[in-house]
């Protein structure tokens, strides 16, 4: 597993054509101007309160989607109805409310649609007894993560994302063993992304 703080196309420069095989990728939308996000606390959450940090929401310009389609053979890309993306879709129902209650993947190998429901409201989630702790505007939950490397990777497999995020994606790779490379741009968002990682890594190795 390699993660880095850089910007995505400095990263996806050094690799050569079709290098990974599967792309699973949750950009900016761009629906909205910058968004205010503040972290939540608590007794199993060991980073500090981050409060008024601005969320850059631009969409990636056309030269990132040309890219990400040279050096991945399939491209799962978050946000389909927001970039104009049309093939096959993958809905996650995530029983939402005040920002939607699905959102929607476009899936570069297939026609088809399907559907993964996992509820991600507010202060409920899907997994009330191992829930996870809010580090970014956007977080989605590792359950989808894992439900799309069980529907879409094969073992082997090398899997590339260019959006960290809160790093939900590093931990169902890590607990499924696939070989993941992503990076985050933001020193605060990867900071506290690897913390929650490692964390992890040691739970998982200690239990």
């Amino acid at each position: 597993m390699e993660i880095t703080n850089e910007c995505n196309m400095e990263l996806m420069a050094r690799y050569p054509d079709g290098w990974f095989d599967l792309a699973i990728v949750d950009p900016p939308y761009g629906n909205t101007t910058d968004v205010m996000n503040i972290e939540n606390t608590g007794k199993n959450h060991s980073g500090k309160r981050q409060i008024n940090k601005l969320y850059n929401n631009k969409a990636p310009e056309q030269t990132y989607f040309e890219e990400l389609n040279r050096v991945s053979k399939r491209q799962i890309i978050w946000g389909a109805n927001f970039f104009g993306l049309r093939g096959g879709y993958i809905c996650w129902n995530k029983n939402g409310t005040a920002f939607g209650e699905a959102e929607l993947a476009f899936d570069s190998g297939s026609k088809a649609v399907r559907v993964f429901e996992y509820t991600w409201n507010g202060m409920i989630q899907g997994d009330m007894k191992n829930k996870e702790i809010r580090i970014h505007t956007h977080q989605k939950p590792v359950a989808l993560y894992k439900w799309l490397l069980d529907k879409y990777a094969k073992p082997g497999d090398k899997i590339l994302d260019t959006h960290l995020g809160s790093g939900s994606i590093a931990i169902a790779a890590h607990d499924y063993g696939f070989d993941l490379t992503a990076c985050e741009l933001d020193p605060d968002y990867y900071n506290s992304a690897m913390k929650r990682i490692n964390l992890h890594k040691l739970q998982t190795k200690l239990f």
